[in-house]
C-alpha cells in the first residue's frame, strides 16, 4: 500500500510528538501509534488533518481545543468530602480515579486540592482548553481487516469484553 493515502478504513501507523504551551507532553516512543482512521480513535482535529497523507509524509499540525479535548469547564471542578472515599484511598495531588455522578455517569477525575475534610477534584481532561501542536510522520498505512472494521479499532477485539462483533455484550 505504498501509494495508499490516509482515508477512512485504513490502519495508520503514526509517529508523533505533541507540544502543549511550548513543552513536549507526549510522543510515540519505540513503536508508532496504530489506529483505524475514520472511527474516532484519535482526537477529531488531528484525524481531519491526516486525510490524504501518504506513508513517509511529515506535517506540523495545530489542533485547537475545540477539536481536541474541548473547552475547560470550571463547573467540572468541585469538592467532595473525604468521608466519601475508601479509608485506604491515596489522597495525592494529581491522583487519577473515576467518579460516578448522581445520574450514574462515570467520569475520569484527578485530585487538584486537598483540605482537612474535603478533596477538590477536576473532571476536565488535563488538556481541556489547550491548543495542541503535533509534529507527525506517517510511518505506514495498511488496509484494515474485516474484524477491525466491525470493531472500529485496531486488533478488532473490544478492549473491555474481547468481543469482535461490535461490543454488544458490554455496551
Amino acid at each position: 500500500m505504498e501509494n495508499e493515502a490516509v482515508q477512512d478504513g485504513v490502519v495508520v501507523a503514526l509517529e508523533y510528538t505533541l507540544w502543549v504551551d511550548g513543552e513536549v507532553v507526549d510522543a510515540s516512543r519505540e513503536e508508532p501509534l496504530e489506529y483505524l482512521h475514520g472511527f474516532n480513535n484519535i482526537i477529531p482535529g488531528l484525524e481531519k488533518e491526516l486525510y490524504g497523507l501518504h506513508a513517509g509524509d511529515e506535517k506540523e499540525i495545530i489542533v485547537h481545543a475545540e477539536q481536541a479535548y474541548g473547552p475547560y469547564h470550571p463547573e467540572g471542578v468541585f469538592e467532595l468530602p473525604k468521608s466519601q472515599f475508601p479509608p485506604s484511598f491515596p489522597f495525592e495531588i494529581g491522583y487519577p480515579f473515576r467518579v460516578r455522578t448522581d445520574k450514574g455517569q462515570i467520569l475520569n477525575a484527578r485530585i487538584v486540592g486537598i483540605k482537612e475534610e474535603m478533596v477538590e477534584i477536576d473532571t476536565n481532561h488535563p488538556l481541556a482548553g489547550k491548543d495542541l501542536r503535533f509534529f507527525v510522520r506517517i510511518a505506514g498505512i495498511r488496509q484494515a481487516t474485516a474484524e477491525e472494521l466491525v470493531a472500529g479499532r485496531v486488533g478488532g477485539a473490544c478492549a473491555t469484553c474481547g468481543s469482535t462483533s461490535g461490543c454488544e455484550s458490554c455496551g
